[in-house]
């Protein structure tokens, strides 16, 4: 079901709609569409999903496990990944891609998708360079980089001049150009030295619905 709220809902009421959600057992996953309006606190927010309904993965709880590596435990059911990371490791073993020992660069660190897909490279085994807005020379990472992996929101950005010839390039970007959709990378001249590249839209977007409708089959179960 999809409640909605107008624009100048106070933070309290967001809040009590949320634990009557965490309270209702007929309910398995919990999302929030980000972003918020500016006197929500996003954070506060989030932090108010029971974290067994949590199909984001965002609580402190999923993160913090995701991050210490609990989530191998045999408490495993109970932890939650973020679709968009899981959706993209996913992809990668699809197509048989050994992630051990592979050199990674990540192109945006944010909460929602560069941390949690570095936590998984590295559970994977694999060596993890994260590049941010401040990062001085994004190519000096990228060109060593056996994948790279990019979400920051800025049409085309990554070029042919700046990977090595076979790397594989998963691109997590979406942007609006003349009412036509495009990644974070310049995939007509990135594709040419790729070894294999994602789409945009048809890549990464549809695993991360699948992600997360596993995750919400996942909470289910765990009932």
């Amino acid at each position: 079901s999809i409640a909605r709220f107008p624009e100048n809902t106070k933070e309290k009421e967001l809040i009590s709609h949320i634990d009557k959600l965490n309270h209702d057992r007929n309910i398995h996953g919990i999302l929030v569409q980000l972003p918020l309006p500016k006197h929500i606190s996003e954070n506060v927010i989030l932090q108010s999903i029971y974290h067994k309904k949590d199909v984001d993965g965002f609580t402190h709880f999923n993160s913090g496990a995701l991050l210490s590596g609990t989530s191998k435990s045999k408490e495993e059911i109970f932890h939650f990944t973020p679709a968009t990371p899981l959706g993209v490791i996913r992809l990668l073993k699809e197509y048989n891609i050994d992630l051990k020992s592979k050199n990674i660069a990540i192109i945006g660190t944010s909460n929602i998708v560069g941390k949690p897909l570095a936590s998984l490279f590295l559970k994977e085994h694999s060596t993890v360079s994260m590049c941010n807005v401040n990062t001085v020379d994004v190519s000096h990472y990228t060109k060593y980089a056996d994948i790279v992996c990019i979400g920051i929101g800025v049409p085309r950005f990554l070029k042919a001049d700046m990977i090595k010839d076979g790397a594989i390039i998963i691109d997590i970007g979406i942007n609006a150009i003349d009412g036509k959709i495009v990644g974070d990378v310049d995939f007509e001249e990135v594709s040419k030295k790729a070894s294999y590249i994602s789409p945009v839209p048809g890549g990464v977007g549809p695993m991360t619905i699948s992600m997360l409708l596993e995750n919400t089959l996942k909470s289910a179960k765990n009932k």
